[in-house]
């Protein structure tokens, strides 16, 4: 029996694939649990359309991690922390706090788990940190976002 999977199925196949397996699989696991279809001509018009719209959104969603790309290269998070008497900063930025730095800053939205470099700014100045804006069928999009801690003011 040939199959369509509509989800990805262990040791049979991933999501929009056609199959084949035994008649019994087919029937009475895959088709009533809606792992799948049965392939014919008209859910094959489906999934081709299905797969046309999928690539059109991954696009859209690549397009936009490019915009957003360019535009965190020209925008600096800014950070206050203390400073001990040798001139080492006490504690860490961590990407949580940036990804909030970012939010209030400049009402961009980034999840702290996009982070690529786990190494917290630790250093008064500048720090460079890579962000995973897009991973997908259509590539990979990687931004840069600038993060300035300044030395606190006292008195």
């Amino acid at each position: 029996m040939k199959v369509i999977l509509l989800q990805d199925v262990k040791k049979v196949g991933k999501k929009g694939e056609t199959v084949n397996v035994n008649d019994g699989y087919g029937a009475n696991f895959l088709i009533p649990r809606k792992l799948a279809v049965i392939s014919t001509t008209a859910n094959q018009a489906t999934l081709a359309k299905n797969n046309a719209e999928e690539e059109a959104r991954q696009l859209a969603l690549r397009k936009e991690a490019e915009e957003l790309a360019k535009r965190l290269e020209n925008i600096n998070v800014e950070f206050i922390a203390k400073v001990g008497k040798d001139g080492k900063m006490f504690g860490t930025i961590s990407p949580k706090e940036i990804a909030e730095g970012l939010q209030k800053q400049w009402n961009i939205t980034i999840d702290k788990r996009k982070f690529i470099d786990k190494t917290p700014a630790n250093a008064i100045g500048y720090t460079r940190l890579k962000i995973e804006l897009y991973k997908g069928s259509a590539g990979e999009v990687v931004g840069t976002v600038n993060v300035h801690i300044s030395e606190e003011k006292n008195g």
